[in-house]
């Protein structure tokens, strides 16, 4: 399989993402987009095809994840072959495994990262690159809505102070800058309860809350809110959905059927993405 998401723009720098078993490749692009969000991410599940690419590229690739363990070429030989390619590619192995660290090092590898991989850990495996990247970003904050929900600040993660505070911001992410009711809001994130004063209240401090998370980051503009209504300016971040719906190429590649998914409520809007493949 190749899940090709490279891009037009020429600042994308080439991420290759090699791993012969589909459902952790899928996992493993999905998590290093979310950090490298202005990189082109190549997949493939055959070395053969990842070598072939590499060497289609004028300028070369310049970070490559490689599962240690494939049938055939294994990592450790598709990283040799892929460093007499280009000698300044940095090299990141995931397994499920420790005993190669030793031989992974070897080769000098910039990395070692141990199944499941997160975005904490490739963020920190960033900082040990031999032949760093210089990623740019259009925004400071980047928004993921493809897969699960997360939302970025200078390539970090954003903490929230309740789990229902983010759900708040993705609800307003998908409306995409339209006003929201607080009645509307409530009744879609409190969707088995009934309206109270009490709910309202709750209400009420889960937008202080999201005022004080988006603050922590000085992005708390993000945020509009007028009398009874509730929205988010786009022109204040960057979104895989919103530059989906602009058509670019990068985004398109990146939607793999799943959209908010710790969401019950965004399933109508995944299908709907879905009809637009």
């Amino acid at each position: 399989m190749h899940i090709s998401t490279k891009g037009t723009n020429l600042y994308r720098k080439t991420v290759l993402v090699v791993d012969d078993e589909r459902m952790p490749l899928e996992y493993m692009k999905r998590t290093i987009e979310g950090v490298l969000t202005n990189a082109s991410v190549a997949c493939f599940m055959k070395p053969s095809e990842a070598l072939d690419y590499a060497r289609s590229l004028q300028d070369g690739v310049d970070l490559a994840f490689l599962d240690i363990e494939m049938g055939g070429m294994n990592g450790l030989q598709l990283a040799k072959c892929l460093k007499d390619i280009n000698g300044k590619i940095n090299i990141i192995f995931t397994t499920g495994h420790s005993q190669y660290a030793a031989e992974a090092y070897a080769i000098h590898a910039c990395g070692y990262l141990l199944k499941p991989i997160s975005a904490e850990s490739v963020l920190e495996a960033m900082d040990y690159l031999y032949h760093p990247i210089a990623l740019k970003h259009d925004k400071r904050i980047y928004i993921q809505t493809f897969g699960n929900f997360e939302v970025y600040a200078d390539n970090k993660p954003l903490r929230f102070f309740r789990s229902k505070t983010k759900e708040l911001l993705a609800y307003l992410v998908m409306r995409n800058g339209a006003n929201c009711s607080n009645n509307e809001i409530v009744a879609v994130l409190w969707e088995n309860k009934l309206d109270s004063p009490a709910l309202q209240s709750q209400f009420r401090h889960l937008v202080m809350d999201l005022r004080k998370s988006l603050k922590t980051v000085d992005a708390d503009d993000i945020l509009i809110k007028h009398r009874g209504l509730l929205a988010v300016d786009p022109e204040k971040f960057s979104c895989d959905l919103y530059e989906f719906f602009s058509a670019d190429t990068v985004a398109v590649n990146k939607y793999m059927g799943e959209f908010m998914a710790q969401y019950s409520w965004a399933e109508f809007n995944n299908a709907y993405l879905a009809k637009m493949m």
